[in-house]
């Protein structure tokens, strides 16, 4: 083995594969340089901290246990704490010094005893199983409240001074959805707005977009109890709808791309009995389209056009807006799926193995959509008018129309923008540059206002984690917090201002 392959295997250890000491008490950084007075608040983020459990192992780096942590800023100072999320999941494994709970790439059989009839009827028994509430992904607000989320149809409440973890929240109390994204968008008047599929509902498979007022009628209750359901969208296949990671939205439209990436319900049902793992029931088909759906807010139903592109697969909208009549909206892009396949842990050790390297480059893409289409539009005409963009869309012999994007940039992810531009006209994005070889690298980036956030981890053991604290505008550096603590690679956060 050469020093290349051990610098690999050193790194995937440190950053990928170790478990992490929380810090359940707020220690003081050690700030150099020059933290602004007028940021107050708490940056709280989320991700996997722990990736065995006894003897076993995690297969996938987003299998891991939830750890939450938070930076929070007071007079130029920084605090640092972090909890596990206490979960049903994690109190399993911990009692049991195994990993008896399923994730999405990781199948566990909680009772060894158990006889195959007796698991066969079990999970047989019900379309879709029960998921983990191993809620690592994202913070989500919903009211004055803040939960922990994956895209499972739990959340876990918590206290976002403490980390503490509260109740369980179970979406399918309020409203019939299996899976949900972490995704959700946030208006003007307080409102949560998030979507999520329902599988089997009376026979039907649909995507379910739906809204969560700021505050419950019976202000003791949680803003949950009032959820409207906006809009449902029947799924192209009734056994296979579509993944989805995030949506995009605006002033008067939501943006929901059914991709080609498929969950396969009849093979999740029976994965258990099967012996193998949820994600095993995704697939990607290359020559299937990519379907735009738009949905009018005013109406609450989709406009009646068929849009569509080429096969794709996205995890992160970045924004959207409405220019003269068109509908433009901003995505990461890749050509397949190879982004989930590379982060199973096998992969990761093996990044040198050019069989385990992405096929797929992240690329921004700008599609346009014109909302004023004639009645009867010309087959092969350019429907878009807007001079500032090299997007198209047009009619096909069958009626739908296709739409080509305009590349825009290629080789970030992790999207950010200034959210009081979210549904607006916008300048910036702000993302990771990202390099899949010889090792995948993030840098996680949260902006605030007028400045930007980002937790780093260092492979290198003489080089404490920090946080970093960035001009928005110049990118010069104002100051970096060191953190005497084990801190992880996370996924998604929020910030929450420090109330006046």
């Amino acid at each position: 083995m050469d020093s290349t392959d051990n610098k690999v295997e050193s790194v995937v250890k440190v950053i990928f594969s170790k478990n992490r000491q929380e810090c359940p008490e707020p220690i003081k950084a050690e700030v150099k340089g020059h933290i602004p007075n007028w940021l107050q608040g708490t940056l709280l983020r989320n991700g996997p901290g722990i990736h065995s459990v006894g003897e076993m192992s995690y297969n996938h780096w987003f299998d891991g246990l939830s750890l939450l942590h938070s930076f929070t800023f007071k007079n130029g100072d920084v605090y640092y704490r972090s909890k596990y999320l206490r979960s049903d999941t994690y109190n399993s494994n911990m009692e049991a010094n195994r990993i008896v709970v399923s994730e999405f790439g990781t199948m566990a059989y909680p009772d060894p005893c158990k006889n195959i009839f007796s698991k066969a009827f079990t999970y047989l028994s019900h379309v879709v199983p029960e998921f983990t509430d191993n809620c690592l992904i994202n913070i989500v607000k919903f009211g004055d409240d803040y939960y922990a989320s994956s895209e499972t149809n739990f959340i876990r409440k918590i206290n976002p001074e403490t980390l503490d973890t509260l109740e369980k929240v179970d979406y399918m109390k309020y409203l019939t959805v299996n899976l949900a994204t972490s995704h959700p968008h946030y208006d003007n008047a307080g409102n949560t707005i998030n979507m999520g599929t329902s599988i089997g509902d009376k026979g039907k498979t649909k995507y379910l977009m739906f809204k969560v007022p700021p505050l419950a009628a019976d202000h003791k209750k949680s803003p949950l109890k009032n959820t409207e359901v906006l809009c449902s969208i029947p799924a192209h296949h009734l056994l296979s709808p579509s993944y989805y990671h995030s949506f995009g939205i605006t002033e008067n439209y939501i943006i929901f791309i059914e991709q080609p990436l498929k969950l396969d319900i009849l093979k999740l049902s029976t994965a258990y009995f099967r012996g193998v793992n949820w994600a095993s029931c995704i697939s990607f088909n290359k020559d299937d389209k990519t379907w735009f759906h738009i949905i009018d807010r005013k109406t609450k139903k989709p406009i009646a056009e068929k849009w569509f592109t080429d096969s794709l697969v996205v995890y992160h909208h970045i924004n959207a807006y409405e220019e003269d009549g068109h509908l433009v909206f901003d995505i990461i892009a890749y050509e397949d799926n190879s982004l989930y396949e590379m982060f199973y842990m096998a992969n990761i050790r093996n990044v040198l193995n050019p069989e385990t390297a992405m096929t797929s480059v992240p690329t921004c893409k700008r599609f346009v959509i014109p909302l004023q289409c004639p009645k009867k539009p010309e087959v092969g005409v350019n429907l878009v008018k807007l001079s500032t963009t090299t997007a198209t869309a047009v009619k096909s012999k069958d009626g739908e129309i296709y739409c080509q994007s305009e590349i825009m940039c290629e080789g970030i992810e992790l999207p950010r923008i200034n959210y009081a531009y979210n549904g607006k006209n916008y300048r910036y994005v702000y993302a990771s540059h990202v390099e899949w070889r010889p090792i995948p690298t993030k840098v996680i980036i949260t902006v605030c206002i007028r400045v930007i956030l980002s937790s780093i981890v260092s492979s290198n053991p003489n080089v404490p984690p920090f946080l970093l604290v960035l001009d928005a505008k110049t990118f010069k550096e104002l100051g970096r917090a060191s953190i005497n603590a084990d801190i992880h690679l996370d996924l998604h956060g929020i910030f929450i201002p420090q109330k006046s």
